[in-house]
């Protein structure tokens, strides 16, 4: 049996989705371990394009048993949203091939209206949510104030869970923020549109993932974000709220006696980030704007214009450290062929020394970049296949990273459709 997960190696927006749709082909089961809708993966292949936040990006390939774990940030409004979305396409959804653990606990109304009160409040100092109530979840979470999946099937218990949860809520809603309170009914409008909804999909997961594994079943599992967002090794306090790393895959995927034996980590050709923090690589001006439109560098949640830079090596040999990454798939390399010199960032400088070690996040603001210049190949390359197809230039450019990083590159995309890709 094998089991991967596929992790982002910097910021997120590496292009987790596209090779999970890939990689799926050789795997049974596609576990989404953490995070919740404030991502998306996107995805292209014969059934479409596809912009997914929560739904496992398995779930296009058939005979894939594709499961949301109790690590999630379970939304059902914005997941059954979303679930409508790609059956509209043609994808077909059901009990067999989507699953839910019952321990996922699930994100409430007031999350989402309590991550746009707080950023609001922070004003010039927020974190730069995507106000989709992540941060709100899991500190509840961690407080043991959420509802779990499982308890739609309790509807008494539920019920007065909820009233419970309401009152504890809406003295912060009413008196910290002076929000409006939420009301039975409103929560009863809810669970009613929405939870039902998804309630068939709900089941026991761990019992089918501990299954899945005595009978030799290969599990691919999948992270949302990078390694700079993970909440104990990012760029905190400007990470997101949960744990996005491979060592974590286990726990957050309801198979705890799992052993990952692959770990692929994925990082584009060049450096984007969406959202506050610091970013010490970053492009400005004219020669930003040109990269973000090659790359169509747009939040596939907010439709925010990404920040972008060229690759920083200092910070993708941490990402790789972080994940433990036993492969790397480098992805958009073909958005560089516009360029005649392709920059790197090689280094950073710190207090007047140059350094390779990622720094502290409070001392990154102050770090400095080292940028190095590559010849570009100045041709079309999304047509390759093979590593022998790719241009010399290019070649140079791939065996660079990798021995800057220490990991070996199998995977690179040349397009963001399924067959674009080169397998070294």
């Amino acid at each position: 049996m094998a089991n991967c997960a596929i992790v982002g190696i910097n910021w997120g927006d590496e292009g987790k989705g596209r090779m999970v749709d890939l990689l799926t082909e050789d795997y049974d089961v596609a576990v989404r371990f953490q995070g919740g809708g404030n991502a998306g993966h996107t995805v292209i292949n014969e059934k479409g394009k596809f912009a997914l936040h929560l739904l496992p990006s398995g779930i296009f390939r058939n005979g894939v048993v594709n499961i949301l774990g109790n690590g999630v940030a379970l939304d059902p409004e914005n997941l059954w949203a979303e679930m409508q979305d790609v059956m509209d396409k043609g994808v077909v959804l059901t009990p067999e091939n989507l699953k839910i653990s019952d321990r996922a606990s699930l994100l409430l109304p007031w999350h989402r209206d309590l991550d746009e009160l707080e950023e609001q409040r922070l004003a010039d100092k927020k974190y730069g949510s995507t106000k989709q109530g992540i941060a709100p979840f899991y500190s509840d979470k961690y407080q043991k104030k959420t509802i779990l999946a499982g308890e739609l099937f309790y509807p008494e218990e539920l019920k007065a869970h909820l009233a419970d949860l309401m009152e504890w809520k809406n003295l912060t809603l009413t008196k910290v923020y002076g929000a409006e309170p939420y009301t039975t009914e409103m929560l009863e409008e809810w669970l009613a549109t929405y939870c039902e909804k998804i309630k068939p999909f709900i089941c026991d997961t761990g019992a089918f993932l501990k299954e899945a594994q005595a009978s030799g079943k290969n599990i691919l599992f999948e992270a949302q974000l990078g390694s700079l967002r993970d909440l104990d090794y990012g760029i905190y306090p400007y990470t997101t709220s949960s744990n996005t790393t491979a060592a974590y895959a286990p726990i957050g995927s309801g198979l705890p006696s799992a052993k990952i034996t692959n770990v692929v980590g994925v990082v584009k050709a060049y450096s984007t980030c969406v959202g506050e923090g610091p970013f010490v690589c970053e492009m400005f001006g004219e020669e930003a704007e040109e990269l973000r439109k090659a790359g169509s560098e747009y939040g596939a949640k907010t439709g925010r214009p990404r920040r972008v830079g060229p690759i920083d090596i200092v910070a993708t040999r941490y990402g790789v450290e972080v994940q433990a990454a036993t492969a790397i798939a480098l992805t958009k390399l073909d958005v560089l062929s516009y360029m005649d010199k392709i920059p790197v960032c090689t280094h950073y400088v710190l207090n007047g020394k140059q350094t390779d070690r990622f720094p502290f996040p409070s001392a990154l603001k102050n770090a400095k970049p080292v940028i190095e210049y590559f010849d570009g190949w100045n041709c079309d390359i999304s047509g390759a296949r093979t590593w022998e197809e790719l241009p010399a230039k290019a070649q140079e450019y791939v065996a660079f990273i990798e021995k800057q990083i220490g990991c070996p590159i199998k995977y690179v995309s040349v397009g963001p459709e399924r067959d674009s890709i080169v397998i070294r």
